[in-house]
């Protein structure tokens, strides 16, 4: 007889993500809430992850609408959307996301228009960022910072080298500058947000899906385009 309490134990558990990570980490006040994983994906899934990459060309963040993907990069969008991890970062976080909206986007390459410091639009609450990198040189060029204003890159409180399982998570405050040095080329990275509503999360991808649309009816066969 199958015991059906360990089945669906079993099927609840998650097969990519290793959500003890975000539970065990650091979380850093100053100079805004931030923490910093080097092992959110478990190490036996990760070079298949990474292999099931979508193609990506051009530069800009690409809604999942707009993209190809199956496997272990599917499991890995189904795992990020579970309720599961949203109680783990709101715990951590100590912010209710329970019916906040959540948004990915993807991005594939770099150029020397990515990198600039910025905050994030106050219509997200958390940001998520997972590098897919199989590996990175020692260049600090590519390695996103925890800044501690918009106007110094040299001046942060932390550096995220871009390799795959690498992962940052902040709170969106008026002051979570972020940037990295210019890098021009293969840059993988999936961002997960928790967003204030629907209505929110829709304009983010409308805008997304259109830029998307643009890229890829001009810029076909340049990979590394400025657009």
């Amino acid at each position: 007889m199958i015991n059906l309490l360990g089945f669906f134990g079993m099927q609840n558990n998650f097969k990519l993500l290793n959500l003890d990570s975000i539970r065990k980490a650091t979380l850093y006040e100053e100079p805004y809430p931030y923490m910093t994983i080097d092992n959110l994906l478990q190490p036996d899934t990760i070079t298949r992850i990474v292999n099931d990459f979508p193609a990506i060309e051009r530069r800009g963040s690409f809604p999942l609408s707009a993209l190809k993907y199956s496997g272990y990069f599917e499991t890995l969008i189904k795992e990020l959307e579970r309720s599961e991890l949203r109680d783990v970062i709101s715990d951590r976080f100590e912010l209710d996301l329970a019916e906040k909206a959540t948004m990915i986007t993807v991005r594939g390459v770099t150029n020397e228009r990515d990198g600039k410091i910025h905050i994030d639009s106050k219509s997200k609450l958390i940001t998520v960022l997972l590098y897919l990198n199989p590996n990175w040189e020692v260049s600090k060029e590519g390695c996103l910072r925890v800044l501690y204003n918009q106007q110094d890159l040299k001046h942060y409180a932390a550096e995220v080298p871009p390799i795959a399982g690498r992962c940052i998570i902040f709170k969106v405050t008026p002051n979570c500058w972020h940037g990295h040095e210019p890098f021009i080329g293969v840059r993988r990275s999936l961002q997960l947000n928790y967003v204030t509503s629907e209505e929110a999360r829709e304009s983010h991808l409308k805008r997304h899906r259109i830029s998307a649309f643009f890229k890829n009816l001009f810029f076909k066969n340049d990979a590394y385009s400025t657009y």
